[in-house]
C-alpha cells in the first residue's frame, strides 16, 4: 500500500483510509471481517466521527477490534466532533471534551491518533478550542488534530491560537467534485468555473503542509449520489472504463487513482463496507496515471480548459 507523510507529523499513514460512517449497519462479526480486509490491504487509517450512526458505528468499531485480534498499534484512529445533529456546531471546550472522551468510550481505545473539528462553527472561540486541546493532548486523549470543511482563513484563525499545528483537513474532492482546481484552471477568466468557492485551499494547504483527506470521492454535487456506472455521466464512465480495462482494475479504483495522482498528497477516504469492494477501491492506489490520463478523465467529468 502507497503511504503518504500525514501533515507533519511523521505518521506513515496508508494513501487510502477507512471510513467507519456506515458501519452501523453491520453486526459485530461483519464489522470484524471489514477491518480484516483493509489491515490485509495494508490500510492502517481509520476515520470515524461521533454522529456516526449517532454514535453506533463506533461503538460496532470497537467491538469488532477485539473481535479481529487487530491490536491498536496497527491503526491510526481518527475520530471527529463539534456537530450536535438537528441543533447546533458546539465548539465550547466542554462539548469537545465530552466528545473526545465518549468517543474513547465507543471506539473502546485509550487515545486517538487524530481528533478533528467537523464543521466550521461561526460562534467558534479559538481560545476556548485551545484550551480544550491543550487538555486533551496533556491528558493524553488527543496526538495531533485537524479540522473538516474549513477554509483557508478558519484554519488561519484557529491556527493563530493554537499550540498545536493542525495536521488534517478533510474536504470532498473527487473526479466530479472538482472546485477547490477548476477555479485555479479559470484564473482570469469570467466564468462559472472562476468562482473561487473555497479560497485556494489546496496550495494552502499544500504550503502549510497540512494533508486533505478526501470524503466521498465518488460522489457527485452534495450528496447528490454516486457517479460510478450512473446513466448521468456516460462520457466520464466510458472513459474511465477504458483505462480500467487497459490497467486491469475496476472504475472505482481508476477514480482513486485520479485522486491521488494530484501532487498535494491527498488521502482518499473509502466508506465502503464490503470487503470486495474495499479492495476494488483500494487497488488505485497502486496505478500511477500520466498527466495526460489524469486530463483524459478530467475532460470525460465535463470540464474544459480555458
Amino acid at each position: 500500500m502507497k503511504k503518504i507523510n500525514l501533515g507533519q507529523s511523521g505518521i506513515q499513514a496508508s494513501a487510502v483510509a477507512l471510513g467507519i460512517m456506515r458501519m452501523n449497519a453491520l453486526d459485530v462479526t461483519q464489522a470484524a471481517q471489514v477491518l480484516k480486509s483493509a489491515v490485509d490491504l495494508g490500510i492502517n487509517y481509520i476515520d470515524a466521527a461521533d454522529i456516526y450512526g449517532d454514535g453506533q458505528s463506533s461503538t460496532i468499531f470497537g467491538q469488532a477490534l477485539k473481535q479481529a485480534n487487530i491490536t491498536r498499534d496497527q491503526l491510526y484512529i481518527q475520530t471527529k466532533g463539534g456537530i450536535v445533529p438537528g441543533q447546533r456546531y458546539d465548539f465550547s471546550k466542554q462539548h469537545l471534551i465530552d466528545a473526545v472522551d465518549g468517543e474513547l468510550k465507543r471506539l473502546g481505545v485509550d487515545y486517538l491518533d487524530s481528533f478533528l473539528l467537523h464543521r466550521p462553527d461561526p460562534l467558534m472561540e479559538p481560545a476556548e478550542v485551545a484550551a480544550a486541546f491543550n487538555d486533551l493532548q496533556r491528558d493524553g486523549k488527543v496526538r495531533h488534530f485537524g479540522v473538516s470543511n474549513f477554509n483557508p482563513m478558519q484554519v488561519e484563525l484557529l491556527q493563530a491560537a493554537l499550540s498545536q499545528r493542525l495536521m488534517i483537513n478533510q474536504l470532498q474532492f473527487g473526479v466530479m467534485h472538482t472546485g477547490p482546481i477548476d477555479f485555479g484552471l479559470h484564473t482570469n477568466m469570467q466564468d462559472d468555473r472562476s468562482i473561487n468557492h473555497d479560497g485556494e485551499i489546496i496550495e494552502y494547504s499544500r504550503l502549510h503542509n497540512m494533508t486533505i483527506q478526501a470524503w466521498s470521492p465518488y460522489q457527485y454535487g452534495n450528496f447528490a449520489g454516486i457517479f460510478l456506472d450512473n446513466p448521468k455521466f456516460p462520457k466520464l464512465n466510458a472513459a474511465m472504463q477504458t483505462l480500467a480495462d487497459a490497467k486491469q482494475v475496476t472504475k472505482s479504483a481508476i477514480a482513486t487513482a485520479w485522486i491521488l495522482r494530484h501532487p498535494a498528497q491527498i488521502q482518499v477516504i473509502l466508506g465502503t463496507m464490503n470487503p470486495k469492494h474495499l479492495a476494488e477501491n483500494a487497488a488505485g492506489a497502486a496505478i500511477e496515471l500520466t498527466r495526460q490520463e489524469w486530463y483524459d478523465i478530467y475532460f470525460a467529468a465535463g470540464n474544459d480548459l480555458p
